[in-house]
C-alpha cells in the first residue's frame, strides 16, 4: 500500500479506479487502440496500456450479483428498475399510453416439500411459527410442532423441522424444472387468451401481444419462485392498444387457469416412480395501476431487486461447485448443505443428464436466466448500456480528452488480452478508501 502511495503513477491508478465506480473486482486489460485515417493509412492517434499504471487498463466486472460486487450489480438493479419501469408507464422508447393496457403482477411459487420454520404475522402480530394442539411425532422421533415467533434474523427461517423428512430430491428437480415450467405457462397462458377471445393461437397474433418480465426469487427453505409482470398489448406491441376483449379479468381467468393446467414429468430414477410436479397453490395476482395500492415504482423497485440475488439467501456458494470438493470444509448450513450433495447425487443419474444438476449444485437445481422479458415488453439492458457509453464518450469528447474523429473516415483496430482481475491486498484498502466501499462481503470474511 505504501509502494502504491508513493508510486509517481498514483494518480494515474487512482483514477481509473474512481473510474470503474467502485468495483469490487475490476477486470484487467493489456493491449491497444489504433486510429489510422482510411484514405492515406496514416496513423492518427494510439491508445497503449503500456504507459498505465502497471501496464494495464482497468474496468468494472459489470456482475449482476451484489454478493460479488455491490457497485456493478447497484448498476444492474437501476437499470433493471429503469426497464421494468419503461414497460408500465412508458419512456425509453415505450409510448406512455402503455398505462391504459391491462397489467398484473403475478407471483407463481413452488408447492410444498416438507414443513420449514417461517415467520408468520396476521394484522401486523407475529405469530408461532408451527403452534399444533395435537402435536404430531414423525418418523424420526422429531415434534413437528415449533411455537417460536421468528425475528426476520432468525437463522433457523427455512430450515426443515425433520431434515429428515424434508423431499430434497423434490426441491432440487423442481428448481431444474421451474424454467421448462415457466415457459409452459407462458404458453399455455396464450393458448388460453385465445380461447377466450375466440381465435386460433395462430391467429391470436394479429390481434394481441402478450408482454411479460420476470424475475426469480430464491425462499429461505431453497426454491425459486417467479414474480413476473405481464402486459396485453396490440399486435406488434405497446404501440397499439389490446382488442377491447382483452380486458383485466380476461387476462387474469388465462393467468388462473394456466397455472393449473401446467406440469413437468420427470422420469423414474431409482427405485422412485415418476413424478409429476405443477406450480405450488398459493398464486398471487395483483393489478398494476398508477397511484393505487400497488405502483409501478414499487413494481419495478421489487424486481430490480431481486434481479441482483441468487441463492445466498439459502447459504449457499455463489460460485460452481466441483463434484470433488469436500462440502464440509465450506461451513455450509446444514439444509444447504445438503440441498448441495442432492444436486451432486442425482447429478450422476444417466437419466437426468439433461439437466446438469452437478453443473447448478450452487444454484441448487436452478439453471435458467434469472432476469428475463419477452420482446415487446419494453426496452434493454443493452440497449441503455450503450445509450450510457454514448453519454460517457460525449462527455470525454466534449472535455477534450479523446479526440472528435469522422467514423466514415478513421479506421479503429483494437487488440485486447485479458491480464488477471481483482486487488492486491494494499490496493484493495486504498480502493475502498478512494470509493468509500466495505472491505468485502460475507463470502471474504
Amino acid at each position: 500500500m505504501i509502494a502504491r502511495l508513493n508510486a509517481p503513477d498514483y494518480d494515474r491508478w487512482a483514477a481509473q479506479i474512481r473510474s470503474t465506480g467502485g468495483c469490487r473486482q475490476p477486470i484487467h486489460l493489456r493491449g491497444k487502440v489504433d486510429h489510422y485515417d482510411r484514405a492515406t493509412g496514416q496513423l492518427l492517434r494510439r491508445y497503449t496500456t503500456r504507459h498505465e499504471p502497471d501496464g494495464v487498463l482497468r474496468l468494472p466486472c459489470k456482475t449482476r450479483r451484489a454478493s460479488r460486487c455491490p457497485a456493478c450489480a447497484e448498476i444492474y438493479r437501476a437499470d433493471t428498475y429503469q426497464l421494468i419501469r419503461a414497460g408500465l408507464i412508458g419512456g425509453k422508447g415505450v409510448p406512455d399510453t402503455v398505462t391504459a393496457h391491462p397489467t398484473l403482477f403475478v407471483t407463481l411459487t413452488a408447492p410444498s416439500f416438507g414443513a420449514v420454520h417461517s415467520r408468520r404475522e396476521k394484522d401486523g402480530k407475529v405469530q408461532p411459527c408451527h403452534a399444533r394442539r395435537d402435536t404430531a411425532t414423525c418418523p424420526h422421533g422429531r415434534a413437528m410442532s415449533c411455537t417460536t415467533k421468528h425475528s426476520p434474523a432468525d437463522p433457523r427461517l427455512g430450515e426443515p423441522l425433520c431434515p429428515d423428512c424434508y423431499d430434497y430430491t423434490g426441491s432440487v428437480l423442481f428448481n431444474a424444472l421451474a424454467p421448462l415450467l415457466w415457459k409452459r405457462f407462458a404458453d399455455s397462458l396464450r393458448r388460453r387468451l385465445a380461447k377466450l377471445g375466440g381465435l386460433t393461437l395462430k391467429d391470436l397474433r394479429e390481434h394481441l401481444t402478450v408482454s411479460f418480465a420476470k424475475v426469480a426469487e430464491y425462499q429461505r427453505r431453497g426454491v425459486v419462485h417467479f414474480h413476473a409482470v405481464i402486459r396485453l398489448d396490440g399486435p406488434g406491441g405497446p404501440g397499439a392498444p389490446p382488442p377491447t376483449w382483452a380486458t383485466e379479468d380476461i387476462l387474469t381467468q388465462a393467468v388462473q387457469h394456466a397455472v393449473h393446467a401446467v406440469s413437468a414429468l420427470v422420469p423414474a430414477i431409482e427405485d422412485k416412480p415418476a413424478r409429476l410436479f405443477k406450480w405450488g397453490q398459493q398464486l398471487d395476482i395483483r393489478p398494476i395501476t398508477l397511484g393505487g395500492d400497488l405502483t409501478e415504482q414499487a413494481v419495478a423497485g421489487y424486481v430490480a431487486k431481486y434481479a441482483t440475488k441468487a441463492a445466498e439467501c439459502v447459504g449457499t456458494l455463489d460460485r460452481r461447485i466441483n463434484p470433488l470438493d469436500n462440502l464440509d470444509a465450506y461451513n455450509l448450513r446444514d439444509h444447504a448443505r445438503r440441498l448441495i450433495a442432492e444436486c451432486l447425487r442425482l447429478g450422476t443419474i444417466a437419466d437426468l443428464a439433461d439437466l446438469r444438476l452437478t453443473h447448478w449444485a450452487h444454484m441448487l437445481g436452478f439453471r435458467g436466466h434469472f432476469s428475463t422479458r419477452s420482446r415487446h415488453y419494453s426496452t434493454t439492458l443493452g440497449e441503455l448500456r450503450a445509450a450510457r457509453e454514448r453519454h460517457a464518450r460525449e462527455h470525454e469528447i466534449t472535455t477534450g480528452r479523446l479526440p472528435l474523429f469522422d467514423e466514415d473516415t478513421v479506421l479503429v483496430i483494437s487488440e485486447w488480452t485479458y491480464a488477471g482481475k481483482g486487488y492486491s491486498a494494499g490496493d484493495r484498502l486504498l480502493a475502498a478508501a478512494l470509493t468509500s466501499t466495505p472491505l468485502g462481503g460475507p463470502h471474504e470474511r
